[in-house]
């Protein structure tokens, strides 16, 4: 066998060629490939590599190589930063770099290191994901933004770079459900709507705190009104239960809408037949 290859089988019985190569006393594998010559030059490509510090992560031409772009990121992080990450991270001091694809790279705060270290991250329908403990998660949730929320309504990056997803340049407008900020000449303010049968306003208020407990306070009433739909619940932790107590209290939502749900639950009750014994 050619240096660095292993002839393996597969369960049909047909050969193929695993590419592996020692450095700084780990074992890594490259791959696995259909020819020995094939096997022999990823481990060539990677001794090089590990070798040439004068090969930059900022430089490389991924499509030069036979080895997987996510491989390279590995390698030349091992080399460069002596810490052997198996997804394709490229650190720096305060922030790391994810490589999702060669074209594709998005910069991190530094504490996610561990996290996208052990999760590997995925894209569909344009949203980033995660799969945790069996289920997929996206990675706008890790900045408390909801999975339906709009980038530059509900959210929006400070220095403009949708790659960049560092804490401090990911903006939160919109955190809670049914909430939507809103900007008239200057004068923010923040309107409430509740989904029933399409949207339905309760009121716009002056701050986010108020929008987000008017929307409990539709979704309870409607409850209260026998609607049965799974309502979110908007948690406000930096309110004590006392001043959302009071808030809930003093918050005061749409008459239209209260006649709505009562109209709805008396459809409800005038559409049931009556039991008979």
């Amino acid at each position: 066998m050619l240096t660095g290859v292993f002839q393996a089988r597969k369960k049909d019985g047909s050969i193929y060629y695993r590419a592996n190569i020692t450095y700084r006393s780990k074992h890594i594998s490259l791959g696995s490939f259909p020819l020995e010559t094939a096997a022999h030059q990823a481990y060539l490509e990677a001794d090089c590599l590990l070798q040439d510090d004068s090969i930059r992560i900022d430089q490389i031409q991924f499509s030069d190589y036979l080895l997987k772009h996510e491989k390279i990121v590995t390698l030349l992080n091992f080399r460069d930063n002596h810490i052997y990450i198996k997804n394709p991270v490229y650190m720096f001091r305060s922030y790391f770099h994810y490589y999702l694809t060669p074209d594709e790279i998005y910069k991190f705060d530094i504490d996610d290191l561990f996290y996208f270290s052990e999760h590997k991250l995925l894209k569909r329908g344009g949203h980033l994901y995660v799969n945790d403990y069996g289920m997929q998660v996206t990675v706008l949730s890790r900045y408390g933004i909801r999975n339906f929320a709009v980038a530059g309504k509900d959210y929006l990056f400070a220095n403009q770079d949708p790659y960049d997803l560092r804490y401090e340049n990911v903006i939160n407008i919109n955190p809670f459900h049914g909430v939507r900020r809103l900007n008239q000449n200057g004068i923010i303010s923040y309107h409430t709507a509740i989904h029933i049968r399409g949207d339905y306003q309760i009121g716009i208020y002056d701050t986010l705190y108020e929008a987000a407990i008017a929307y409990n306070k539709a979704a309870d009433l409607a409850r209260q009104h026998g609607i049965a739909k799974n309502f979110p619940t908007n948690f406000i932790t930096e309110l004590s239960a006392k001043e959302y107590a009071q808030a809930y209290t003093e918050i005061t939502i749409s008459e239209k809408y209260k006649k709505y749900v009562k109209q709805l639950k008396e459809c409800s009750l005038s559409y049931r037949k009556p039991v008979t014994k």
